[in-house]
């Protein structure tokens, strides 16, 4: 039985209308971009759903990190903690020694050490000439800058002041081949000269004997002679020892514990004028002198 009314266009013809409607489309928006504000519109409105999506994984993500920096926050806090302890107690037991060390000097008769004034120093520029080390720095004259003035960063020694400017000094680097520092060995206290090579990352000793004892890794401190570096402050570690009989002194090399290679700040060191006047020898002998009578008077 054939039904009354027509079922329509056949799904072949729908098919096609569908084709060309969409091929329309995307004509119009490729060419005439016709479609913008309707694609921002639906994007408003669909993008509730994406951050509701993304939420639990942000969720997870957000309380996982927290929870790691929390844990390693505590950590490092306590590190911090145990560490202040540890200088605290380190601070105390230098007070202590400096204290002593007072003492024993004030027995014997020796010169209380002056306290070391510093002052930073930030650097300007460096000298362009490969067989020169040395750089200028933004303090001088005005700022009391002088002539042999020790200059050290945070780890060591880097030089002295070569030339003073009103503003500005130049500084010559130890490791610079015109350059010579007198230091010692930590360990034992045998006294080297650490002379410059030219390469940032070496010194030479020379004329070391063989019998020194010496051996690699030995730390190397400014030992106090000349006049121009406090005495203490690491210098250099000892890279390279060779002794070889043929020759007439050993051959030791050391490389420096300043970061020469990467200066920026800088301190400078000058001894402070104490304000504590000591008495003189004449002074003492006298009031010497007069205990003894009076010791001699009541016996």
């Amino acid at each position: 039985m054939n039904p009354i009314f027509n079922q329509g266009t056949s799904p072949a013809h729908r098919l096609i209308l569908v084709l060309f409607c969409s091929a329309a489309l995307i004509f119009f928006d490729h060419k005439m971009a016709s479609f913008e504000t309707a694609r921002g519109y639906l994007q408003s409105l669909v993008s509730p759903l994406q951050y509701m999506a993304n939420a639990p994984k942000q969720m997870m993500t957000w309380a996982a990190e927290n929870i790691v920096i929390r844990q390693q926050l505590m950590k490092e806090n306590q590190a911090f903690r145990e560490n202040e302890l540890f200088f605290h107690e380190q601070g105390m037991q230098l007070s202590m020694v400096r204290q002593e060390n007072e003492r024993l000097r004030s027995l014997l008769s020796s010169p209380v050490r002056d306290e070391i004034k510093k002052m930073f120093a930030e650097i300007l520029s460096v000298d362009s000439d490969p067989y020169s080390h040395q750089v200028v720095i933004n303090r001088g004259a005005n700022d009391g800058v002088y002539e042999g003035q020790p200059v050290l960063d945070e780890k060591g020694i880097v030089g002295q002041i070569l030339h003073v400017g009103v503003s500005s000094s130049r500084v010559i680097l130890i490791s610079d081949i015109s350059h010579a520092i007198p230091v010692r060995i930590q360990r034992n206290g045998i006294r080297l000269i650490a002379s410059g090579s030219g390469q940032i990352d070496r010194l030479i000793h020379n004329f070391v004997p063989h019998s020194a004892d010496i051996k690699e890794g030995d730390l190397l401190v400014t030992s106090g002679l000349g006049g121009k570096y406090p005495e203490g402050y690491p210098v250099s570690r000892v890279v390279f020892v060779r002794t070889d009989e043929s020759r007439e002194f050993a051959t030791i090399y050391s490389k420096p514990v300043a970061q020469i290679d990467r200066l920026r700040y800088m301190l400078l060191l000058s001894k402070e004028e104490s304000n504590k006047q000591s008495s003189s020898p004449s002074v003492n002998d006298a009031n010497s002198a007069k205990s003894i009578k009076a010791i001699a008077g009541k016996s």
